[in-house]
């Protein structure tokens, strides 16, 4: 297709998790066509290279827009970036997806612009608790996101699969510390989930060596996998796990 650029091989780290399907719908919300989206951009956004068939691409999810071009079709769609961006889960994404400049998420944590790009690059935070606490303010975020963007994640899903495989009394604080989750609340969600696991390694036990047995613990290894979500959906009042 000429005149579209085309998509680099790895995505760009510079480029925000685009919702396609969104931009179309937001489009045909505002009785547009691709044309008039191009010009849009060319026009009021000066973006020479934007292209009918570069708007179709990204409708189409086969390139996604920079974040220069985000912000400009979030303009001519007359929506902010965040309702083009799939679910944020880094420090750049949620800044993006609330339409701030790293300069005013820096002034509002207290800190130095540069030091606060590195983190936001390397998806390391290393504020203080003041600092932490400014972050979840102005970026808006919920208790998941809070633990995703400052990186504790990774420790979060480590002491939740401990918790499950053994006593998991002895994790209620220390995942506690990690995820701020009132006590009480902590304690029965951290009891379900370890039921639910340990209720499927019985049964793979209890079942031998035969395939329902090798599916159950399959079911297993499934479960330590997405534990993370599993313990947001308990903490939120979701989903059980399934």
């Amino acid at each position: 297709m000429s005149g579209v650029r085309q998509p680099s091989p790895q995505p760009s780290p510079s480029t925000p998790p685009f919702n396609a399907p969104a931009a179309r719908r937001l489009r045909a919300a505002l009785g547009m066509g691709p044309e008039h989206v191009a010009y849009g951009l060319r026009v009021s956004y000066g973006l020479p290279h934007a292209t009918p068939e570069l708007v179709i691409a990204w409708e189409r999810g086969t390139i996604a827009p920079n974040n220069l071009e985000l912000t400009a079709l979030s303009g001519v769609l007359w929506c902010s970036p965040g309702e083009l961006i799939g679910r944020p889960r880094t420090l750049r994404e949620h800044r993006i997806a609330r339409a701030l400049a790293p300069e005013d998420v820096a002034r509002a944590v207290g800190a130095d612009l540069r030091s606060y790009l590195r983190m936001e690059e390397s998806g390391d935070w290393r504020g203080n608790d003041r600092q932490t606490a400014a972050l979840a303010e102005v970026l808006d975020l919920s208790l998941p996101d809070f633990v995703a963007v400052t990186g504790r994640e990774d420790k979060l899903a480590e002491l939740l699969r401990s918790a499950v495989t053994t006593r998991w009394q002895a994790y209620v604080r220390p995942v506690g510390k990690v995820a701020a989750v009132e006590r009480a609340r902590l304690e029965k969600v951290l009891q379900e989930l370890h039921q639910d696991y340990q209720g499927q390694m019985v049964a793979s036990l209890s079942w031998g060596g035969n395939s329902a047995a090798r599916a159950s613990s399959d079911s297993g290894r499934a479960f330590l996998d997405r534990i993370v979500e599993y313990f947001w959906d308990r903490v939120e009042g979701g989903a059980e796990a399934r």
